[in-house]
């Protein structure tokens, strides 16, 4: 009996730590399948995110085509292959109900203007300056070149670039020199351009004669030419630059200087008042007044035969009379021209620097004209002698 009563206090004491176990067995049972489908349903979960997000670029790509297409009257379906035509230019090649269709797309352009270059004149503000002629040149004188008189002046003290006028002076020395007209001279790589790049149907090689050169270079402006018949001068190049500035310094042309025969150079500088005395001193030039004034000519260089006309489109004008003219142009001297010209009974003398335009200077050198013949026409035996 009393053996019997103490095992059974033995299991009664141990009862509370029996039903915890149970408690947590069950506990465990239940808890641990959620676990591990929830730890199976997060890489699951992850794994569809991305295929979403992966996927909606696709999708948006596919309605767009086939909202652009449904647009355009077609159904949707996807582009075979696209082709570009150039930078502007997309082709897209689908099939549309059997059948191959092209649809051409062309991008607009947008092109950006590079302010243009502005001359020494403008840099100066001269093109500020008023004129009753509203003349479009910075710089302008007529002078009656029998009288010296000045008929029109706008800022004539001025020194500016020049640009090919040079080649007037060039073509004198040249003319004066008395050098012969037919001995050959071969275009060099020392006669192309490399202060403008500049572009000449002369090419490397080309060998022709002075007299052919000097007709170039004054009439069609030819920079090649007239650096050949500088570097071909007794002396060289360096030498015929310095007679070119003692001619100048003899006509009394105290503002000029001279770095190079063709002009391409804006070192090449003068005004407006010691180019009218080197237009006088030229045209006593029989040989620079015919050259200068040849509407066109010919040459034959190998088996071509090239064709040169005048850069001034007055010289072909029968509404002109003109003795001698040379043109010029480069950015920092603006669009120039000289002339002698019989107008309304006198013979003038006529500068025009630094012109806006392209065409302005022709248009300058014909409100002169206009001008002259209303206000200043010669009357009596002088404008008979004149004409005659």
């Amino acid at each position: 009996m009393p053996e019997t009563r103490l095992r059974r206090v033995s299991i009664q004491r141990f009862l509370p730590a029996f039903k915890f176990l149970a408690v947590a067995l069950c506990a465990s049972a239940l808890l641990l399948p959620g676990a591990q489908a929830a730890k199976k349903e997060k890489p699951a979960a992850a794994k569809s995110a991305v295929a979403k997000k992966a996927k909606a670029p696709a999708e948006t790509k596919q309605r767009n085509a086939s909202a652009s297409k449904v647009a355009r009257g077609g159904r949707a379906e996807q582009a075979d292959k696209v082709v570009r035509g150039g930078r502007n230019v997309v082709a897209t090649i689908h099939k549309k109900n059997g059948k191959t269709v092209v649809a051409v797309q062309r991008r607009s352009v947008v092109r950006v203007e590079t302010p243009a270059r502005q001359s020494f004149g403008q840099m100066a503000g001269l093109h500020s300056t008023d004129d009753a002629l509203d003349l479009k040149s910075s710089v302008a004188l007529v002078i009656d070149q029998d009288t010296h008189e000045v008929l029109f002046s706008k800022n004539d003290h001025a020194v500016l670039p020049i640009a090919s006028l040079t080649k007037l002076m060039t073509g004198l020395l040249i003319s004066e020199a008395h050098l012969p007209n037919d001995e050959l001279i071969t275009i060099t790589q020392d006669d192309v351009d490399t202060e403008k790049g500049s572009r000449s149907r002369l090419t490397v090689g080309t060998t022709l004669s002075r007299g052919e050169l000097l007709h170039l270079a004054l009439m069609s402006s030819e920079n090649r030419a007239a650096h050949a018949l500088g570097r071909t001068y007794p002396g060289g190049l360096t030498t015929f630059v310095s007679i070119m500035n003692a001619k100048a310094r003899m006509l009394g042309m105290k503002d000029t200087r001279y770095v190079e025969p063709t002009g391409l150079s804006s070192r090449n500088q003068s005004s407006a008042q010691d180019l009218a005395l080197l237009v006088n001193a030229a045209y006593s030039d029989a040989t620079v007044r015919s050259l200068s004034t040849s509407p066109e000519y010919q040459v034959e260089v190998g088996n071509r035969v090239l064709q040169f006309n005048t850069t001034n489109r007055l010289v072909k004008s029968p509404e002109w009379d003109i003795g001698l003219q040379k043109t010029g142009y480069i950015s920092e001297a603006g669009q120039c021209l000289v002339m002698q010209a019989k107008v309304a009974g006198r013979k003038l003398i006529m500068v025009f620097l630094d012109s806006a335009g392209k065409f302005s200077r022709i248009a300058d050198a014909e409100r002169v004209r206009r001008w002259v013949e209303a206000t200043h026409a010669v009357s009596g035996p002088r404008g008979f002698q004149v004409a005659g």
